[in-house]
């Protein structure tokens, strides 16, 4: 044996594989490592009394995300039952469950990724002591990003604040280590290294004795599970290279309908890159533009793990919490309920609270309207979305919210503020996508659809529209809250927007 050669690690006769945003057996780094270290592993999984007991106590007792998640570890536990195992699955707080079952079942390791919220990693840390205490290791995974927070950093070994130079450090990095940093995680065999569990070993529970409602259904177009994940992205690959000119328009079928698998772990985010980017340096427009979106969300996800107050709702920018923001229940419910009076504000919000959906391009023209059109506090409305999104994720909600509100990591300027109505007009030329929200204005034209209250009486009268009984006249004028909100943040640069500024405040 030479001076620097290390024996190898006896093998662990039993590791346990905890899963957490990461539902799925295969391309799975937790998985892997454990099959690399033990003779046999099992999987479980925690309903985690410290997520779940604030909804309830908020009166939350119905929500899809529990039920993709449950239909999700139900085709986990399926794919096991096959092979002799069965997913194990556990109510209580995860301090005290992981542990007390690795020492029930006599198991020398945990193994999980990483989850990088502030939460996520005090609950690991909880985890990770109490499984010290017993003499049993606890193995942290990166899985989750292709690039950890913190492996990014700029000359001054700091993290990038703007978005172009952290995104250009991202694929220059990517260059120099694809084959390790997009390899598959090998977890072929785990048939053969699964924990035997008896047949009538208990499944998964119902989401009543967790004290949740079951929701009817996940929206249309949403399966749960690996299985929902490789449909849907098959589906979107042979749309890939048309990203880039339809992702803006949500009447087409132009986005991935992936986010929400990136947000459970259904499908491995390195299989995503591993395809896009080829594609992207072969030439394809699409590619390139949808890996530009999936280096987002490794942006912000870097933000929060640098920042952990934005997710208290601080600005990142700490002089834009000298703004004074409005205080109104009637915009707010307006707003949340859908009823503004501005068509493609209203179609996107009735659709979040009906199917927990929204278009990207959707969530920027709603976010500004709340803040620079209502004058309403931004963390409204990053609250609101938290409730409702099924896709939704800490760090893009917090990164977002702060985006549109310009107080965080190169966030739009505070100037710009979106045109409710241009941008209607612009990404919802034919209504197609108002019409399927909003019945009440189906019957009217394109012209007039994007403002009824600009429209003559007769083209009203024609479409059965009675503004103000069927839909709502608009609670703000769209010119007068520009210039309040100019006037709003000019607190921020102590001075009044230039003439540039109002031109770019017209978008």
């Amino acid at each position: 044996m030479s001076a620097t050669s290390r024996p190898a690690a006896a093998p662990l006769e039993l590791g346990l594989v905890w899963l957490r945003r990461d539902l799925r057996l295969h391309d799975h780094a937790a998985l892997h490592a454990a099959l690399q270290r033990c003779r046999r592993v099992q999987p479980v999984f925690v309903f985690d009394t410290d997520i779940l007991q604030p909804l309830l106590q908020q009166g939350i007792r119905g929500d899809r995300r529990l039920l993709f998640i449950r239909d999700s570890l139900l085709e986990i536990d399926l794919a096991l039952r096959e092979h002799g195992g069965a997913l194990v699955v556990l109510h209580g707080r995860a301090p005290e469950e992981v542990p007390r079952l690795a020492r029930r079942l006599g198991a020398q390791a945990v193994f999980a990724n990483r989850d990088h919220e502030p939460l996520a990693l005090r609950r690991d840390a909880a985890v990770a002591g109490e499984l010290a205490g017993a003499g049993i290791d606890f193995h942290a995974c990166d899985d989750q990003l292709v690039m950890p927070p913190g492996s990014i950093v700029n000359g001054q070994r700091r993290p990038y604040q703007v978005f172009t130079p952290y995104k250009n450090a991202w694929l220059a990095r990517l260059r120099d280590g694809a084959a390790e940093l997009l390899a598959e995680r090998d977890c072929r065999s785990l048939p053969q290294r699964l924990r035997a569990v008896p047949a009538a070993a208990p499944g998964l529970p119902p989401l009543a004795q967790l004290g949740f409602d079951q929701p009817a259904c996940l929206p249309a177009g949403v399966d749960a599970g690996s299985g929902g994940a490789r449909r849907a992205w098959q589906a979107f690959r042979l749309r890939l290279d048309d990203y880039a000119q339809d992702r803006d328009f949500p009447a087409r079928q132009g986005t991935s309908g992936l986010s929400v698998h990136l947000r459970f772990g259904t499908l491995s985010v390195r299989e995503l890159v591993r395809h896009a980017w080829p594609a992207a340096r072969r030439g394809s427009a699409g590619a390139a533009s949808w890996l530009s979106e999936l280096v987002w969300r490794e942006f912000y996800a870097q933000v929060l793990h640098h920042h952990p107050q934005v997710a208290q709702g601080r600005c990142l920018r700490p002089e834009y919490e000298r703004i004074a923001w409005d205080e109104s229940d009637a915009l707010w419910q307006a707003w949340s309920e859908g009823r503004t009076g501005y068509p493609l504000v209203d179609a996107a919000m009735r659709e979040l609270l009906r199917s927990g959906r929204m278009h990207n391009r959707l969530r920027m023209v709603t976010g500004s309207f709340l803040c620079k059109d209502l004058g309403l506090d931004w963390r409204l409305g990053e609250a609101h979305f938290a409730r409702w999104l099924l896709d939704f994720d800490l760090a893009s909600n917090s990164g977002g919210w702060q985006w549109v509100a310009s107080c965080g990591c190169d966030a739009q300027p505070w100037f710009r503020v979106f045109n409710p109505v241009e941008q209607s007009r612009k990404f919802d030329p034919q209504g197609q996508y108002i019409r399927s929200q909003l019945p009440e204005l189906a019957a009217l034209d394109a012209r007039a659809l994007h403002a009824p209250w600009a429209a003559s009486p007769q083209q009203l009268r024609a479409a059965g529209v009675r503004l103000g009984e069927d839909y709502p006249l608009p609670v703000v004028d769209h010119a007068q809250a520009r210039r309040r909100t100019l006037q709003r943040y000019a607190v921020v640069r102590g001075e009044p927007p230039g003439p540039g500024d109002a031109q770019q405040a017209l978008l």
